[in-house]
């Protein structure tokens, strides 16, 4: 049987996905495109597929329906029903910490690059942009599922922090110390803060040391995606 009404209420409902508050109600989300389906079913939170051509254990689409769940301009060919991922504990020595991150692509470039260095649990502020965007999923290519996520107030998660003895580095453009000067990397915290305006000084005074990248002076800052990577490659070093 295949699905070809964008009234049918089971797509209504599915279309309803691409909006956090439908997202968090339910607990599911969607990815869209043959590999992200692939590493949701690896990582086991694959519930359903629906795809565009008669495939074993999916659901066939029509075109127009696939226009309707999907956010691309060019549907894909496939797209999947995941659970969330539930998880609130913070497991191991690296951390990083996303202060009100607002941008789907830069959170997306963190994840990959924290996976990419080692890093062993993302905390992301409850003001973050959502985890489950369709252009977060989209950024991380799949990396979410291979890495530890949570959600936690900022101020709560570094409290927790502390009582394990990690150190906490806040990125601060003004009085910081070089990544050189950071004799521990086995265990760490480090706080990214907003695109627009970095961390609160509430939150860098929590911090035991702040950091900043040494860089041309007519640059007054970089992206917060490309910092977070600089800074996790030297702390692997």
């Amino acid at each position: 049987m295949i699905i070809t009404s964008v009234e049918n209420d089971k797509v209504k409902e599915l279309s309803k996905l691409q909006q956090k508050k439908y997202r968090d109600l339910t607990n599911t989300y969607l990815v869209e495109g043959e590999h992200l389906v692939e590493e949701a079913r690896k990582a086991n939170v694959l519930l359903e597929v629906f795809s565009q051509e008669e495939l074993p254990n999916a659901t066939q689409v029509s075109l127009e329906v696939m226009k309707k769940l999907s956010t691309l301009d060019t549907p894909p060919s496939m797209i999947g029903l995941c659970r969330k991922q539930e998880s609130n504990e913070i497991l191991g020595n690296k951390i990083v910490l996303l202060d009100e991150i607002q941008d789907p692509g830069n959170l997306g470039t963190i994840i990959r690059s924290a996976l990419a260095f080692n890093i062993n649990t993302i905390i992301l502020s409850n003001n973050c942009v959502d985890l489950y965007n369709p252009k977060v999923l989209r950024g991380t290519q799949g990396i979410l599922f291979h890495i530890n996520i949570i959600s936690m107030d900022t101020k709560e998660a570094m409290r927790l922090l502390k009582d394990r003895n990690i150190p906490i580095y806040g990125t601060s453009v003004v009085n910081g110390v070089e990544l050189k000067t950071i004799s521990n990397k086995d265990k760490y915290c480090i706080i990214m803060g907003n695109e627009g305006n970095g961390l609160s000084e509430e939150i860098l005074n929590l911090c035991d040391k702040k950091l900043y990248i040494p860089m041309n002076q007519k640059v007054e800052s970089l992206n917060v995606g490309v910092a977070c990577s600089i800074i996790l490659y030297e702390m692997m070093r």
